[in-house]
């Protein structure tokens, strides 16, 4: 027969419940301190003036209460979050390019579009602490990275501002 104290009774089982909830509360918000998944009330003129707040998910952006799907295409390397949004990367913080498609018919606040005549076909997200940036490109291909290659890309539609 077993040794008893290898038998456990939840009565007898004490747990310091303020340092488990420190935990627990530590642990929960460790993945939302750096992402770009949630609810982003705009931030920026630009932001306030055409999409206003948005909600990221991992399979759709909302935008003014329309749903558009979207897919994870990669994570951007630190040189390129600073090509795109001209980032202080060493404050830590995540960068992602998303495949999506938002019409240009497609009309959001005060009758704006996001990329004009051109359907809107990527965009990139920076999320750092309570801030998000996000770029949003039209054209087939996916946008090149490179302070260069942004600063002349005819496909750069506008970047955004949100925070939490």
């Amino acid at each position: 027969m077993p040794h008893p104290s290898l038998y456990c009774h939840a009565q007898e089982v004490k747990t310091p419940a303020p340092l488990l909830a420190s935990l627990l509360t530590l642990l929960c918000s460790l993945p939302c301190l750096a992402q770009d998944k949630g609810y982003w009330r705009a931030a920026s003129t630009t932001a306030d003036s055409i999409t206003g707040d948005i909600t990221v998910s991992p399979s759709k952006l909302t935008i003014n209460f329309i749903a558009f799907p979207l897919v994870q295409a990669k994570t951007l390397a630190t040189a390129e979050v600073a090509a795109v949004f001209d980032a202080d990367v060493n404050v830590g913080g995540t960068g992602t390019l998303y495949r999506l498609t938002v019409p240009a018919a497609k009309r959001f606040l005060r009758h704006n579009t996001l990329c004009g005549t051109e359907d809107t076909q990527w965009m990139a997200t920076f999320a750092t602490g309570r801030t998000l940036q996000v770029a949003f490109f039209s054209g087939a291909n996916p946008p090149t990275f490179t302070f260069e290659a942004v600063r002349n890309s005819p496909d750069l539609c506008g970047t955004f501002t949100y925070a939490r």
